[in-house]
C-alpha cells in the first residue's frame, strides 16, 4: 500500500501538430486521451485526481476531481502546472504529503506507476522520483513531495527557472524505468504519427493486454 497520492494531471499543451485544440481531448479507440489517462490513474491514487488547466474549464466536464489554473502568470509551462497541484494539496489535502504529476496525453500509463515511484524515493532518500522508459526519463511523470511547493514557486517567481529538468536536477531524483516493449508505457500523442502508433496498439488485443 502507497501513502495517500493526489494525481495530478498536466493539461496545459496545445495540440498544434494535431491541428489545435486541447490534446488531451483527442480520441483514440473511441475515448478521450483524458479518458484513458484518469482509467489508468484513479486506481493509483486514493487522494483523487486533480487536472491542471488554464482557460474555460468547461470543456473539461466530467472530469473527476478540481480543474486547477497557474497560480503563476504568463503561462510558464508544467511547472507552474504542478506548483498548482502541490499548492491545491497543501490547502484541500492535509493528509497528502506527495503529488503524481502526469502528462495528459500518454494514455499507456503503467498500472504500477505509483507504487514504483514511491518505492524509488523511499530507497534513495531523493525527494523526487520520476520515471523513465528505455534511455529517456520523463519529467512530466514524477512523484513530488507537497513540502517542495515554496521551492517551486521561488523557482518560478523569484529565479525565472521554468525548464522542470533544471529544477529536478537541482534537488536529484530517483528513477525508475519502463521497458518499451509491447509498447511505450509513457509515448506521448504529439502528432498524428504518435496517434497511429497508439492506434496500432489498441488494435492488437494480445499486445494491448500487456501495456
Amino acid at each position: 500500500m502507497t501513502p495517500p497520492t493526489l494525481g495530478l494531471i498536466l493539461a496545459g499543451g496545445s495540440a498544434r501538430r494535431m491541428g489545435g485544440g486541447d490534446k488531451p481531448l483527442l480520441r483514440l479507440g473511441g475515448r478521450t486521451l483524458l479518458d484513458h489517462v484518469v482509467e489508468r490513474l484513479t486506481p493509483q491514487c486514493m487522494a483523487g485526481l486533480a487536472l491542471s488547466a488554464n482557460g474555460d474549464p468547461v470543456r473539461f466536464a466530467g472530469f473527476p476531481g478540481p480543474v486547477l489554473p497557474d497560480n503563476v502568470a504568463g503561462n510558464p509551462g508544467p511547472l507552474a502546472g504542478i506548483l498548482a497541484g502541490l499548492d491545491f494539496a497543501a490547502e484541500r489535502c492535509p493528509h497528502v504529503a506527495h503529488v503524481i504529476s502526469v502528462a495528459g496525453d500518454t494514455p499507456f500509463l503503467p498500472r504500477d506507476l505509483v507504487s514504483r515511484l514511491w518505492t524509488m524515493a523511499e530507497r534513495s532518500g531523493t525527494p523526487i522520483a520520476i520515471a523513465a522508459s528505455g534511455e529517456r526519463e520523463h519529467y512530466t511523470v514524477a512523484l513530488w513531495p507537497v513540502a517542495l511547493r515554496r521551492d517551486v514557486h521561488a523557482a518560478l517567481v523569484e529565479r525565472d527557472e521554468r525548464r522542470l529538468g533544471a529544477f529536478i536536477a537541482r534537488y536529484g531524483a530517483a528513477v525508475a524505468t519502463w521497458p518499451t516493449e509491447p509498447a511505450d508505457p509513457f509515448l506521448n500523442i504529439n502528432a498524428p504519427a504518435d496517434l497511429a502508433t497508439a492506434e496500432a496498439v489498441i488494435a492488437d488485443p494480445e499486445r494491448a493486454s500487456r501495456v
